[in-house]
């Protein structure tokens, strides 16, 4: 737990140093929970959107994207159950007055419980070695078998709980676990209370006139009602599907984990309309693609698993996380879910509009089914980030900072490193960065020995350093260096675009799903 704590610092740190993320208003102290995305941050972040949107519109002839308002007509958010059933689970603790989501406090109990079993499964790998069967091994030992059980049991009945609204009973399995204040270990809680996560404005020249309305805690429903707007004017027919990304907020007044859980974030969702009756079978087929999409990143089947809900959401009939490793444990990452007619038919009951396809087919209306991708962008951002940052003891005994982002979301895909500030090789750098800026993001750097700069880059995660050296004057060719090798070799000036194109176009890797 303290390694994870410690590489977690790290992060943190990296991001700030190296231009990823500020904490917004830094200079007024902050403001808790709101992060900016500085100059190499908001690349990265540009990138990934753009990995996305290519995988899930550009490639797929049924599926469009838009993008809706942040403000909404309020009875939008009265129809979706926002305004009714859009809480989290508070809990304060008596000594140190701090404020906690239950529900957090009891996953972080259940996280402790999966160290032990990742503790248990480390032992025995390293006893049996090669010939070690990881999924024999838990689906048989006793003690496995009982910690397993033990988090189903507990995450079960908070589920339960939850869902029953029984906060009591919420409060009393906090109290049971024995599960302490982190900061002081004051077990001494109050009642659990349920807390309204939406942001509240007015719209109006004055206060008599002005309207109540929110900013949106989802992007989703501005899918759902532009669902005949989009089919008509596209002509689209059921299957297809809605995407769109944008900004969201929640008043979230536990925020933490840095932009694991913010009150301002961006998010990624598609919402995909089909005929019912066949919602399971989409559902399962985009568990499966959005499962390929992030598996083409390269970053590690070991760090990704599905966590199937038990406990469902009353108008969905199945639903699933994408979990990833993050430096603080498996947390939710992306979200798969059935959401029925829910949505469609209380915005008909709301609206007084009807919100049905008509099926020529079958010569019938009826309002489809829904099947639901949502992946948070920033959280994306995050798992992303902190998996790439790495620490490497190289031969000669030194170490290095490394920052190994999948090239293709690299902010700057390369490095111009004339070698000296003289004899005309800036001036061949020059005209090297100025023929690849049309085809990629480049970054020229003359300060400091060549050493130093290839370090800065490693940190930095730009995959490629190209130095111009003198012989560049006479044989027209550079020194090209890999970020995540280090191997050097000499290239043509030429077929640098080439070379380059090859590591980091969107279709070499969105091909690997």
């Amino acid at each position: 737990m303290a390694k994870q704590e410690d590489q977690f610092k790290k992060v943190l740190s990296h991001a700030k140093e190296y231009g990823y993320v500020f904490q917004s208003s830094e200079i007024y102290d902050g403001l808790s929970a709101v992060y900016d995305y500085a100059q190499n941050g908001v690349e990265l972040k540009k990138n990934i959107r753009e990995y996305w949107w290519k995988a899930m519109v550009q490639m797929h002839e049924n599926i469009v994207g838009i993008d809706a308002a942040i403000l909404m007509h309020p009875t939008t958010w009265k129809a979706s159950g926002h305004v009714d059933a859009f809480n989290d689970p508070l809990i304060d603790n008596k000594d140190s007055k701090k404020r906690y989501r239950a529900d957090v406090l009891i996953e972080d109990y259940c996280a402790k419980i999966e160290a032990k079993i990742d503790k248990e499964v480390a032992k025995a790998a390293k006893r049996f070695g090669d010939a070690f069967n990881k999924e024999e091994f838990v689906a048989t030992n006793g003690r496995v078998i009982g910690y397993q059980e033990k988090i189903n049991s507990i995450l079960s009945r908070m589920a339960s709980s939850l869902e029953k609204e029984d906060l009591a009973d919420v409060k009393a399995l906090i109290e049971e676990l024995e599960i302490a204040d982190p900061l002081t270990g004051s077990k001494n809680w109050t009642e659990v209370k349920q807390f309204n996560l939406m942001f509240g404005t007015q719209i109006g020249a004055s206060a008599e006139s002005s309207t109540q309305v929110y900013l949106r805690p989802e992007t989703a429903q501005g899918i759902f009602v532009n669902f005949l707007n989009v089919q008509k004017t596209g002509r689209m027919k059921v299957p297809f599907g809605i995407a769109q990304t944008g900004k969201a907020f929640r008043n979230e007044i536990v925020a933490r984990q840095f932009i694991f859980r913010m009150r301002e974030f961006e998010q990624m969702e598609m919402q995909f309309f089909v005929k019912p009756g066949t919602q399971k079978e989409w559902y399962e087929n985009w568990k499966e693609t959005r499962m390929k999409w992030h598996l083409s990143l390269g970053m590690g089947t070991e760090n990704y698993r599905f966590h199937d809900h038990e406990k469902l959401a009353h108008y969905a009939d199945a639903a699933s996380d994408i979990e990833f490793k993050f430096p603080f444990g498996f947390k939710e990452l992306e979200g798969i879910h059935s959401r029925t007619d829910f949505d469609l038919k209380a915005h008909e009951a709301h609206s007084g509009k009807k919100l049905q396809y008509f099926d020529h087919e079958e010569n019938k209306s009826y309002v489809p089914y829904v099947v639901e991708t949502s992946i948070g962008l920033d959280r994306m951002f995050l798992a992303v980030f902190s998996h790439s940052l790495q620490e490497e003891e190289l031969e000669n005994g030194t170490t290095r900072t490394v920052l190994k982002l999948p090239a293709v979301l690299a902010p700057f895909k390369a490095a111009i490193l004339p070698l000296v500030k003289k004899d005309g090789l800036p001036e061949v750098a020059r005209d090297i960065l100025n023929d690849l800026k049309w085809d990629f993001n480049v970054f020229y750097d003359e300060k400091d020995a060549v050493g130093k700069r290839y370090r800065r880059q490693d940190a930095a995660g730009t995959p490629f350093c190209i130095t111009v050296d003198h012989d560049t004057l006479n044989d027209k060719c550079v020194t090209i260096r890999h970020r995540d090798t280090m191997e050097q070799k000499r290239v043509a000036i030429a077929d640098l675009k080439e070379l380059i194109n090859a590591e980091v176009a969107v279709k070499n890797w969105l091909q690997k799903m």
